[in-house]
């Protein structure tokens, strides 16, 4: 019997590597990629940033939080390659500098946006000190805004991103409506007002949600995650009501940037 040789014998071990990659081709299975990991940039406000979920570093007044929603996404990813953008108080301007620092290699980015710009700040302040007409007014102000201005500015923040990240896969979220109505809050806001604060919520995600589908990118509804969880609901352990420090009000808990945020962003992308 003859003995190989070793071209012989080199040939056998290409072939049997050509063969394993067709195999693993078909199963769907691409290591390589895998391998490599997910370039990930998170953009947005301050419910991207964190704020409510303490844990800051040293991040100064942008506040990202270790426990929020990206940073989560991030650790429980392996090989993923992240950069954190998102800071408190942005604005779609705002976001629009932020993307000027995604890696140009981004394979996902995500955003909460709109909030700010629509005066989230000013509604919460003026039903906590206002009557019930003033808030509900204001209210309607903030959803004529979010319904006629809005939407062009969340347009372009879009585009913006992706045109810095044109392969990236463009995550959108919404906000958390507020309040459970009628709930176990015995003190505090009138029904009346936490209604009117909650459909600014929902106009808001109306708006969102159609202009992120515009723009190609897929849009992730935290809301019915906070349900149950709310304010004076009967956990009511996702959002801050009023508290100290002030900038944490009515923003996500610890447990609300895991539940509320993370759980459905994992459910949406895997």
């Amino acid at each position: 019997m003859a003995v190989p040789t070793r071209n012989f014998r080199r040939s056998l071990l290409r072939l049997s590597t050509a063969l394993g990659a067709v195999v693993l081709a078909t199963l769907g299975v691409t290591g390589l990629a895998h391998a490599a990991g997910t370039v990930y940039a998170a953009l947005g406000d301050s419910y991207s940033s964190g704020v409510g979920a303490g844990s800051y570093g040293s991040s100064g007044s942008c506040y990202r939080s270790s426990k929020a929603y990206p940073q989560l996404w991030a650790n429980a990813h392996s090989g993923t390659s992240f950069t954190f953008l998102a800071c408190s108080g942005a604005k779609t301007g705002d976001v629009i500098s932020q993307a000027n620092s995604i890696p140009a290699s981004a394979t996902l980015v995500t955003v909460t946006v709109g909030g700010n710009d629509a005066g989230f700040s000013d509604v919460i302040t003026t039903c906590t000190l206002g009557s019930d007409s003033d808030c509900v007014n204001r209210v309607d102000t903030a959803k004529t805004y979010v319904n006629n201005t809005l939407p062009a500015l969340l347009t372009n923040t879009y585009n913006a991103i992706k045109a810095k990240a044109p392969g990236a896969r463009l995550v959108v979220l919404s906000y958390p409506r507020f309040y459970t109505v009628p709930g176990s809050c015995w003190v505090g806001l009138s029904d009346t007002k936490r209604t009117a604060i909650n459909s600014g919520a929902d106009a808001l995600a109306s708006v969102i949600q159609s202009r992120a589908g515009s723009a190609g990118a897929t849009f992730v509804d935290v809301r019915p995650s906070f349900v149950g969880h709310n304010i004076c609901s009967s956990a009511g352990d996702y959002l801050h009501s009023l508290t100290w420090p002030v900038i944490e009000s009515y923003h996500p808990t610890v447990a609300g940037q895991s539940g509320g945020y993370y759980a459905p962003l994992q459910a949406a992308i895997g």
